[in-house]
């Protein structure tokens, strides 16, 4: 494991193996979405093999892993096989699943992180009726699109407006939790009128087509991750997603590989092929 590549396709599987020891045993990795679509996949995956690598530690009679420590682990290898720019969010869902609010607390040595969970399952099953995703038909490149957000960041010249979209995020996860769907839809609407300004090498010609069809329809739109191709997801009343849906799929038609995307809340997060999970649909 000494000379694996960190810095191949693969390099986030090698550096988890390799943090772990093991030898002898095959990764094998399937994945029903698109690849690079602005999905978490990458982050997803790693926190998989995070979990598997613990389920093996226990069999050997060591401890296994609990979550916080598979989130912290996964974040930790991610950012270090990407040099930096890499947050908590995508690990966060992948290990815990549900809605939830995250407030990072970067400078606590112990837990840098507070997780408040926003929906019960009737909440959650509530809001899988009112979101749609679509991908693009064309991948993203997410470390060069987050490279120039940091540095225009750092520059100062669009720290302002990162300030007013983390506001419309809060406002946007209150509504979630009270179950204001319109008001939520309302809160994308506002920061993607913002990302526009700060963010332009995100939209595409065919993001900005469905953003703007989801807005027309009375819902609120953005793209996934960095954008910049990718995955756009919507929010909005259950008649209005339903619309959206005929809409977006007549646009995608024009494009070689975008699709319509099965979407909707996973509750419980990575675990245990095979393990039990109350169903919430």
């Amino acid at each position: 494991m000494d000379q694996v590549p960190f810095n191949s396709q693969f390099g986030l599987m090698f550096a988890v193996a390799s943090f772990f020891g093991f030898h002898g045993l095959e990764i094998a990795i399937t994945s029903v979405s698109p690849v690079k679509a602005g999905l978490g996949g990458s982050s997803a995956a790693g926190v998989a093999a995070i979990k598997a690598f613990s389920l093996v530690k226990a069999l050997l009679h060591e401890k296994e892993l609990g979550k916080g420590d598979i989130l912290h682990l996964a974040f930790h290898l991610e950012d270090a096989v990407n040099m930096g720019m890499c947050g908590l969010q995508d690990q966060g869902a992948s290990v815990f699943g549900g809605v939830n609010k995250w407030v990072w607390n970067y400078s606590r040595k112990v837990r840098p992180f507070e997780r408040e969970s926003l929906l019960d399952a009737m909440g959650q099953r509530e809001l899988s009726k009112r979101i749609l995703a679509a991908y693009s038909g064309s991948t993203h490149l997410s470390a060069k699109i987050n490279r120039l957000w940091i540095e225009e960041f750092l520059k100062g010249n669009t720290r302002s407006s990162w300030i007013e979209l983390n506001r419309i995020v809060n406002r946007f996860a209150r509504h979630l939790q009270e179950r204001q769907w319109k008001a939520g839809a309302e809160e994308l609407r506002n920061e993607v009128a913002i990302r526009k300004e700060v963010t332009p090498q995100a939209f595409t010609p065919i993001i900005t087509r469905l953003i703007q069809e989801s807005e027309e329809m009375g819902c609120g739109a953005r793209f996934a991750g960095a954008g910049g191709g990718g995955t756009v997801w919507a929010l909005g009343e259950i008649d209005d997603i339903q619309g959206l849906r005929e809409k977006w799929a007549a646009i995608l038609k024009g494009t070689k590989k975008g699709r319509i995307l099965d979407c909707g809340v996973d509750p419980v997060g990575v675990r245990e092929e095979g393990e039990p999970v109350k169903d919430i649909y």
